[in-house]
């Protein structure tokens, strides 16, 4: 990433998140997370559900107390993210295995309201972990499972956030969790092997960094500083040029249809495009709709709403 592209992320940030709360303290911290982490196991009936307790606050500590990037943060500039693991199975007191909903969002300029990145579901999660065990991570290196798939994540976070305040501002935080992704290749732990499964963690970073998907960036972009951004001074400059940024999905759809980066975009924006577009004129919904048939075919049910109000 550029200092250019860098400081740029940080201002706009920075501009938005002043017009939220000018009561949140103004102490520059460097981390950039403020992540809400949850662990849960309702299946589990002979685990001390203790572990998962200390479990949970190791890792919102992990991720809320580690330098991510080297930019510097506000309090107020912080990105929000939620990390929910469920455990569904223990062959151990020490051994688990389930799952890891991972979800994060920015802020909306001169708005209360808070735009969905990212929210994805890894359902690919097995570890070990003894109870007060420290989280040591390198970018490096191999240390255990549970440590990598949450920095993994951590970088995507990031990578979604500042895709969507700079043009491929992402870029730095998508490489270094497919550097996670080659550390942990050979770990034996499902999810980090493109054999392992068409929609995985190898597949997510792996579509945000391959040229081929590159308007997905644009369309990021485009999306969140030309469209949401504007949305309460211009609804309809917005939703032209939301639009014009799903024109670019469309046109990644042409030849990848089912790319798996695409189909998490659309989960994570799909309440949002049906809360806009049903303010939309006729013109607009019609456009709409044939956009989101050609990039979300599988939902287009979901979408009848927009033509229905």
């Amino acid at each position: 990433m550029t200092l250019y592209t860098t400081s740029k992320r940080i201002l706009n940030k920075h501009f938005f998140s002043l017009l939220i709360s000018f009561l949140i303290s103004n102490v520059v911290t460097a981390q950039e997370l403020n992540a809400n982490v949850q662990v849960q196991a309702p299946q589990l009936a002979n685990i001390d559900k203790r572990i998962f307790e200390t479990l949970s606050t190791s890792i919102r500590e992990f991720l809320n107390n580690t330098k991510w990037s080297a930019d510097q943060y506000k309090t107020q500039e912080k990105i929000e993210c939620t990390f929910l693991i469920t455990i569904n199975k223990a062959a151990s007191n020490s051994e688990f295995e389930g799952t890891i909903q991972v979800e994060s969002s920015r802020p909306v300029y001169k708005s209360t309201y808070s735009s969905s990145l990212l929210n994805y579901n890894d359902r690919d999660l097995a570890f070990k972990y003894v109870e007060n065990q420290p989280f040591e991570f390198n970018d490096n290196t191999f240390s255990n499972n549970l440590t990598s798939v949450v920095a993994f994540y951590a970088y995507m976070v990031l990578g979604y956030d500042y895709d969507s305040f700079s043009m491929n501002g992402g870029l730095p935080y998508f490489q270094k969790a497919q550097n996670v992704v080659n550390t942990a290749a050979n770990s034996g732990s499902k999810g980090w092997k493109a054999t392992d499964d068409t929609k995985n963690r190898y597949w997510l970073v792996e579509n945000m960094l391959n040229t081929a998907y590159k308007p997905m960036h644009q369309a990021n972009y485009k999306y969140h500083i030309k469209g949401i951004d504007i949305l309460q001074n211009n609804p309809e400059l917005a939703r032209k040029n939301m639009t014009s940024a799903i024109e670019l999905y469309r046109e990644v759809a042409k030849n990848f249809p089912t790319l798996f980066a695409m189909q998490q975009f659309f989960i994570a924006k799909r309440s949002e495009i049906i809360n806009i577009y049903t303010q939309a004129t006729d013109d607009e919904k019609t456009k709409i709709m044939e956009l989101l048939g050609a990039c979300d075919p599988a939902n287009g049910n979901k979408y009848q709403v927009i033509l229905n109000k």
